[in-house]
Parts: C-alpha cells; structure tokens; sequence
C-alpha cells in the first residue's frame, strides 16, 4: 500500500481529485487530498492575506499531525508550488515528489515570474483575488460540476515566492513529471509547464511521462493517471534503488 498525498491547482479544492481518489482507495491506498486554504469548502476562510507561505503550511500540517511518512507527494498545476515550497519541512518523509502538468520553480520564483505577469499595480478599489481561468471538460456534465466550485483566489498565492534552500534535484526522493500533452497552447503556464517536461525528459535525475489530454487531466483521464501513479509508487523510494 502506497501513502498518496495530493494537492490541487489554482481557484479548485480537493474536489478535483475525486475520481482519482476514489480510484486510488478502491485500488488499496491511502490518499490524502487537502483543500488549500481559501478554496473548495474552505472558501469562507478566504481573505487577502492567504499567500502562498499558507498553503505550504496547509500541507506541511496535514503530513505532520496525520504523521506520514515514505509518501507520494504530487502536486498539480499551481499545487506544483505550493509542494515545492514543503520540502524545506518535510523532504525526509517524501518518497516519491511528482509534478502534475505542473509549475517547477526554482528557489526565488512565484507563479506571477513564471508566466511573465508584471506584480499588480495597488489601486483604488483593485481587486485582491484573481478569477479563475476558462478550462475545457472532456464530459460537459463535468464541466458543470468543476466550474460551479471554482472560485477566485488570493492574489498573494501567485505574488509570493518560493522558498528553497538547496537544488530540487539534490533530494534523494525520486522525481517524475506527468505532461498533459494535448493542452491548449493558451493556457496560463503552457510555456512553463512544457519547458519543465522538457527538461525532465532530458534529466538523469527525472522520469517523465504524457496522459494525452488537456490541462485538465484529473477529470478527463482519471484511470490512466491512476495506473500510471500506481506504477510509479512501487518503484525504488529513492534514485539509485
């Protein structure tokens, strides 16, 4: 049995992941899939001040009080963040870090940095969260569901930078990157989201794979990503083995 902890993308909640989850638990495993703070049924806890030191700390929290460890620590999208700044925390009990079509920032970056946007300018009755970007469903009854509880989110989350001491690829946990590779071009961090399976494809220090479908792949292909996160949990815990 695998320890799955799961952590979802900009303006969605753990509902994203719950035909993954779902699947995961059916399958024998332990899966953990926190709503960040400000959104899914945590949305009443929204406010300015949510940045992204918050959500790393949601997730921290979760690993430390629930006492995981030899986990599978994934993070989708903007989740790819929010998992890259734990490591400073709980790198020791990761087993497996793994970036879902994911931003990968260096020590320093925020998400604004990585998808070229300019930090806001503060003005008169300015808006301090940003709302949610158009995303395309396979299955329009899905669609309806996702887009009714997606929700605007903390400008802060995207203006703070990551936090890293040392290189990603000095952890001994293994390191995989899942690419969507049927995303729209237009999409917030294709650019980066690319990039990043590039690099990984070509690392030593990396395994990378493809799910052919958009960004939204947690709901469009749920039972491949599920297969290909069972195989990748029963592979060696870290590089090498």
């Amino acid at each position: 049995m695998a320890i799955f902890v799961l952590v979802h993308g900009a303006w969605a909640g753990s509902f994203g992941f719950r035909k993954v989850r779902r699947l995961l638990q059916a399958a024998g495993h332990e899966v953990f899939t926190p709503s960040l703070t400000g959104l899914g049924e945590r949305v009443h806890l929204a406010s300015p001040q949510v940045n992204l030191s918050t959500h790393v700390e949601d997730v921290v929290n979760l690993i430390l009080y629930e006492d995981l460890h030899d986990i599978v620590l994934l993070g989708y999208s903007y989740g790819g963040s929010v998992i890259t700044g734990c490591l400073d925390h709980i790198a020791e009990r990761i087993s497996h870090l793994v970036y879902l079509d994911a931003f990968v920032p260096t020590a320093g970056e925020s998400v604004l940095d990585m998808i070229n946007k300019p930090q806001p300018v503060i003005e008169i009755g300015m808006s301090s969260f940003l709302p949610p970007a158009s995303r395309t469903f396979d299955d329009p009854d899905e669609g309806i569901f996702q887009n009714a509880r997606r929700v605007p989110q903390p400008v802060a989350t995207f203006q703070e930078p990551v936090r890293l001491s040392r290189p990603l690829e000095s952890f001994p946990f293994s390191l995989t990157y899942i690419r969507a590779s049927k995303s729209d071009p237009a999409d917030i961090g294709y650019t980066r989201f690319a990039d990043a399976a590039i690099h990984a494809s070509q690392s030593d220090a990396w395994s990378c794979h493809e799910i052919a479908t958009n960004h939204m792949v947690l709901s469009n292909k749920p039972d491949e990503l599920v297969t290909l996160l069972i195989q990748l949990s029963e592979q060696g815990a870290t590089r090498g083995e």
